[in-house]
This record gives structure tokens, C-alpha cells and sequence, in this order.
């Protein structure tokens, strides 16, 4: 069976392991370089011994050096980096015409001084932005297939785009009233060390943060915008939440619609899409049944009393809000079914 050879950049943090994890597991992938300057010359299962004994795992860390990951003859890079830290990587990667998969934010947005406005810092390669394709598969398969730069969505995003953009797009929600609460497992902070992140500071509490600009926010109103065919503001409360991993997202707008028109939208975009399952009217989705999968659960309701939708979504912020998602971009991109080694649950 023909496999493609794969580099991971990052591969130590949350992302970077879930990343590891199932391109081990991964039928069609071969993992020959995987990054960590902390890890550099260690194994993958020393560092990580639950990958023991699975075939790729005695590959050894190395330092993010493009010229040796080329050597290694990986065919597409995940870099699972830091935003402005990937834009780099990825220069000298597609130069040497190795495909790229990034999930940092570097080249989600189509405009660099909106990247400027949110990550308080130029561009590092404005030039490739508008030749990257935004990695949500379930609205951009097809463009995804052809790319040679793809930027993998973040996890809120996803979570609010998948239930909003069929809605937009036939004008069945007040654009002008749109609020977004997410709340999020720890892991979505990355692997670092951080007071706020200990344990006993997250531990049986809940806060808010991030407020009132979001990074996600850029790209949440950039596509929502390109859905509703005009500029789209929303407001976007994230939390934190003691859990490792896990997203759920509640917004509400104000409907234009009818619920049955937004039933039948939801239907008609996701009735095929191998990941996005629809629970229906009054079903909330929980995050103990997406965690460790691609899957995203959606579920709505309508609020007589002040005419809001409010569409409830759920999500794994380290599979469908990272890794897995960009599995399933990997997927297309390779010629593969988008399912392919992302069906275990």
C-alpha cells in the first residue's frame, strides 16, 4: 500500500502528540521527521511511552531544520508551531515543494493588516496569503485537494463556523446579532508553563478571557463574512474550563428565518459531510461524546420569547479544532477518502 511521508513541526506539545498519535496509526502516512528542540536526539517513545512498540515510534526528535526534514523525504509538513514562529517554516518548506499543513494562525487570514490589528505584530510572509486555503473541509474540499499551503482553522472557530455558515449564507440569521460563548479544556492553552494553567488554578473554577478580542475572532468574522456576502462583527466570550480537552460552544442570534428553513440548511450542506453529526432540534451536544474524534455535534433550539436561535455545538479542540481536522485536510490533499485513519472512536 502506497503511503506518503510526512514531517510534523512541534511535535511535543497537545497538538503536536495528537498529531503523532494518529499519523502512527494513520494507514496511508509515513512519519519521517518529527521537531522539538526541547526533545532533539530522544525518541518519539521515550518521550511519549504510550506510543511504545507502534511502527514509527522509535523515530528520533530533531531539531526544526528544513534541509534535513527535506532530506527525510517528507512529501507534506504539519506545523504545529507558534503563531509567527510556522510563517518561516513554511517559506522554506514550500520552496523545497513540500506541502504544508499549518495550524498555528500565520496564514488564516486573507489580510495582513487584520493579522496585525489581532497578533500585535507584522506578517512574516504577507506574500503567501493569498495563496493559502482555509482548512475547513466541510466548506472548502475542494480547494483543499489542489493546495499546496493549507491553514487549518482554529478550534472556536470551527465550532462557531460549521452551525453559522449555512445560515448566512441563505440569510436566515440577523448578521448584526450574533453572540458566541465557547468554553474550553485546558490542553487548547498549549503545553507550556504557565501559572494560570496549574492545576490548582483551573481546578473547580470557570473564567472568561480573552476579552473583547479574541485572536480567533479575526477568522471567525472573516468567514462569516464571506457567508453572509458582508462584513460580519460578533461578539465572541471564551472560557476555560477544568476539563484536558473539549469544546462547547453556545451562540444565538436573532432569526429571519423560519426553524424549519434553518433545519432544511443544516441538512442540506451536512447530510453527506462524514464528521459534522446534526442531533436536531432540542438535542445538546456533550463533549464526553467528541473527545479523542473528528467529530463536531451540532443541535438547535429556538427561543420564542426573544426570537434567538441558539445553536449549540461541540467539539474535540485538540482533534476536530486541530490535529484531526488537518488530518482530514491531509486526506483530501493526498487523494484519500476523508475518513481515512480518523474513524476510531
Amino acid at each position: 500500500m502506497e503511503t506518503t511521508k510526512v514531517a510534523i513541526l512541534g511535535a511535543s506539545g497537545y497538538t503536536g502528540m495528537e498529531l503523532v498519535r494518529l499519523l502512527l496509526a494513520h494507514p496511508r502516512a509515513q512519519i519521517t521527521a518529527a521537531t522539538s528542540r526541547a526533545n532533539a536526539g530522544k525518541r518519539i517513545d521515550e518521550v511519549f511511552p504510550r506510543f511504545a512498540r507502534l511502527a514509527g515510534s522509535e523515530l528520533p526528535f530533531m531539531e526544526p531544520d528544513m534541509e534535513a526534514v527535506a532530506d527525510s523525504g517528507a512529501e507534506v509538513a504539519f506545523l504545529a508551531l507558534p503563531h509567527g514562529t510556522a510563517a518561516a517554516y513554511a517559506t522554506e518548506l514550500l520552496a523545497r515543494k513540500i506541502r504544508v499543513i499549518d495550524l498555528s494562525a500565520d496564514f488564516r487570514l486573507r489580510e495582513a493588516s487584520v493579522y496585525e490589528e489581532f497578533y500585535g505584530e507584522p506578517h512574516p510572509a504577507p506574500d503567501l496569503l493569498t495563496t493559502a486555503v482555509y482548512g475547513l473541509p466541510e466548506v472548502y474540499a475542494e480547494a483543499i485537494t489542489t493546495a499546496q499551503l493549507v491553514a487549518s482553522p482554529g478550534c472556536y472557530p470551527t465550532s462557531i463556523l460549521i452551525p453559522l455558515i449555512p445560515l448566512l449564507r441563505q440569510g436566515l440569521v440577523d448578521p448584526t446579532t450574533i453572540v458566541a460563548n465557547s468554553l474550553s479544556g485546558v490542553s487548547g492553552a498549549g503545553r507550556k508553563a504557565d501559572l494560570s494553567l496549574l492545576y490548582v488554578e483551573c481546578n473547580e473554577s470557570v473564567r472568561a478571557y480573552g476579552l473583547p478580542k479574541h485572536r480567533h475572532l479575526s477568522e471567525i468574522e472573516q468567514e462569516l463574512s464571506f457567508a453572509a456576502g458582508k462584513n460580519v462583527t460578533l461578539t465572541f466570550i471564551p472560557h476555560l474550563i477544568p476539563v484536558n480537552s473539549g469544546i462547547c460552544t453556545t451562540t444565538t442570534a436573532t432569526l429571519q428565518g423560519t426553524v424549519e428553513e434553518v433545519e432544511q440548511a443544516l441538512h442540506a450542506t451536512y447530510e453527506h459531510s462524514s464528521f459534522v453529526r446534526l442531533l436536531g432540534r432540542g438535542k445538546s451536544p456533550d463533549t464526553k461524546n467528541v473527545t479523542r474524534t473528528n467529530f463536531i455535534d451540532v443541535g438547535w433550539e429556538f427561543d420564542e420569547r426573544t426570537g434567538r436561535l441558539i445553536l449549540l455545538s461541540t467539539e474535540d479542540n485538540l482533534g476536530k479544532g486541530a490535529a484531526s481536522q488537518a488530518i482530514q485536510s491531509f486526506n483530501l490533499m493526498t487523494g484519500l477518502p476523508d475518513t481515512t485513519g480518523l474513524t476510531t472512536v
